[in-house]
């Protein structure tokens, strides 16, 4: 089976950490090649400081995604135009922790809030289509995908995860279609959850999220996603908090920790969760 997807950390806000070059490839698998072409392009910008490079928060979440999208195949080239793309949308002094990116099949996504749109058309990601008619324009609901027939809730996940990337309004379906049949189907909630929030149905993505009836470390991260896009930084800590109770592996809830708990000027707790986060990936590394 399809193992269920997670949604990228969030772009955090500045302070500066020392890091070399072994520790972001460690961290992140990004030779340092690939940190100076980062680095040349503008994406991040490292301070020297008593002869070490220092890194902000936003710095490693633009290193972290860099990452996360090679690891998707996605091209270097596209990579950093999609950077590049989110750099220039954002206002002059505007703080980018309202903004993620995620991966939508070979596609890059840019997300702010309820809204999504590709980064490279700069074509919003809706629910939605705008027509034509009698020389002005009207909003015309698209239809409901009928979900593909199917014996068994296995049947219906599989295509649903198939579907994901060419329709994700059948993907929706499938997933709904499997949940009626099996409401414990755990990886069908959290991929349903996901793909309601990438398409800006956060109120509809945290319904599908506190349905379930079984407590899961990556449906709880999600939630938790969803919940800091839902401006509720501190019920996005506690959800954070107990994904790592059910699973103390999950790097990615001590990295947003760490960015939450910086925002709220908790510095100790913030480092706390930095430096188990780079222990996880240490680890993961050897």
């Amino acid at each position: 089976m399809q193992q269920p997807k997670h949604l990228l950390a969030k772009l955090p806000d500045d302070e500066m950490h020392a890091y070399d070059s072994k520790d972001l490839e460690r961290l992140f698998g990004l030779p340092a090649s690939a940190v100076r072409s980062l680095t040349r392009a503008g994406h991040v910008s490292p301070v020297k400081r008593g002869g070490r490079l220092h890194y902000s928060f936003q710095d490693l979440l633009m290193l972290r995604t860099a990452s996360t999208l090679r690891a998707a195949n996605i091209s270097a080239q596209r990579i950093n135009r999609t950077l590049k793309t989110l750099r220039a949308t954002l206002p002059t002094g505007a703080a980018s922790n309202k903004r993620s990116l995620t991966a939508l099949g070979n596609q890059i996504a840019i997300r702010e809030g309820k809204m999504t749109w590709e980064s490279e058309s700069g074509q919003y990601v809706l629910a939605l289509d705008l027509g034509e008619e009698k020389g002005g324009l009207h909003v015309i609901a698209r239809q409901t995908p009928q979900p593909p027939t199917a014996n068994s809730a296995d049947e219906l996940y599989a295509k649903a995860f198939e579907l994901e990337d060419s329709n994700p309004e059948a993907a929706r379906a499938a997933y709904e279609a499997c949940l009626d049949i099996e409401p414990l189907f755990v990886e069908a909630r959290i991929n349903l959850g996901r793909l309601l929030h990438i398409a800006g149905r956060l109120d509809d993505a945290e319904t599908i999220y506190r349905s379930g009836s079984k407590s899961e470390p990556l449906l709880t991260f999600n939630l938790a996603v969803l919940l800091e896009d839902l401006n509720r930084e501190a019920d996005a800590i506690v959800a954070y908090r107990e994904a790592l109770a059910l699973d103390p592996q999950l790097a990615d809830a001590h990295f947003n920790l760490a960015r939450l708990y910086e925002k709220d000027r908790n510095a100790k707790a913030s480092l706390r969760h930095l430096l188990a986060y780079r222990r996880l990936m240490d680890r993961q590394g050897t």
